[in-house]
């Protein structure tokens, strides 16, 4: 599964009578960093979990390389999530645990059987996953609790679990709504370490314009279910933003106003 091209074709999904993904059709090459944007409800968080099978399509395909993902039952659809790692928006930590355990879990698709968390990780997964939290300036809380370290540590812990699934893709669901803007800016520069430094394809849903600019090669954005924009982020002008969310720019800011409160997909 090794860097390959994710390719979407006629992709739908309804809830009732409301169509949350409406025949989405998008190819992302290996390797590329896409930052997806859009106001609330637009189907950005619909669209990530599609990706996953979270959630199942009403219509459409999804394929990565030759492997019909819409296809995958059992065994292999538990290797494709293991491939295709997701991070979430609320971190998903499990608070009682340490930040280590946590990082370890990430292994635990790898597995035949689940262990259970007493100890039963090898010395080299151990040492995977502190080398992981070195890597994002966490190995000096690696014993502590999950509930007890800030939202933006918690966010690299995230982070730091999804590679231990040594996945191909990285979806991240609006991974800084819930961070102020200095631990934001710490998270969106993890993920594009690890689109840089490891090659791996992240797609990651977008509330500010300005952090998609910043840190993806290509932006996506999506209204009522739809693709309405794709391309660089230098094509992203007052026109195209205002056609994405019905406002311009500077009426944005001030919907997400106060800094630090940033809304939720």
């Amino acid at each position: 599964m090794h860097g390959q091209m994710l390719q979407i074709r006629g992709l739908t999904r309804r809830f009732g009578a409301k169509l949350a993904v409406d025949d989405v059709s998008l190819d992302v090459p290996a390797g590329q960093m896409v930052g997806v944007i859009g106001r609330s409800g637009a189907g950005k968080s619909t669209l990530l979990r599609l990706i996953n099978r979270l959630l199942e399509a009403n219509a459409g395909t999804i394929r990565y390389g030759s492997t019909d993902v819409t296809a995958l039952k059992g065994r292999a659809l538990r290797n494709w999530r293991t491939a295709c790692a997701m991070i979430f928006q609320q971190f998903n930590l499990i608070p009682r645990l340490d930040v280590l355990t946590n990082v370890l879990i990430g292994r635990l698709n790898h597995r035949a059987t689940l262990p259970s968390l007493l100890g039963l990780f090898t010395a080299a997964e151990r040492a995977m996953a502190l080398q992981a939290l070195e890597r994002f300036d966490l190995a000096d809380v690696a014993l502590v609790r999950a509930d007890q370290i800030s939202g933006g540590q918690m966010q690299r812990v995230a982070i730091c679990r999804a590679l231990l699934q040594e996945p191909r893709l990285i979806l991240a669901d609006e991974p800084i709504a819930s961070l102020d803007p200095r631990n934001a800016e710490v998270v969106m520069e993890a993920l594009r370490r690890i689109n840089r430094e490891d090659g791996l394809t992240v797609l990651c849903n977008l509330h500010h314009l300005d952090t998609a600019r910043l840190y993806c090669d290509r932006i996506v954005g999506m209204q009522q279910g739809r693709i309405v924009f794709d391309g660089k982020p230098a094509e992203l002008t007052a026109d195209r933003v205002r056609d994405i969310y019905g406002a311009s720019e500077d009426e944005l800011r001030d919907d997400l106003a106060p800094k630090g409160s940033l809304a939720a997909a």
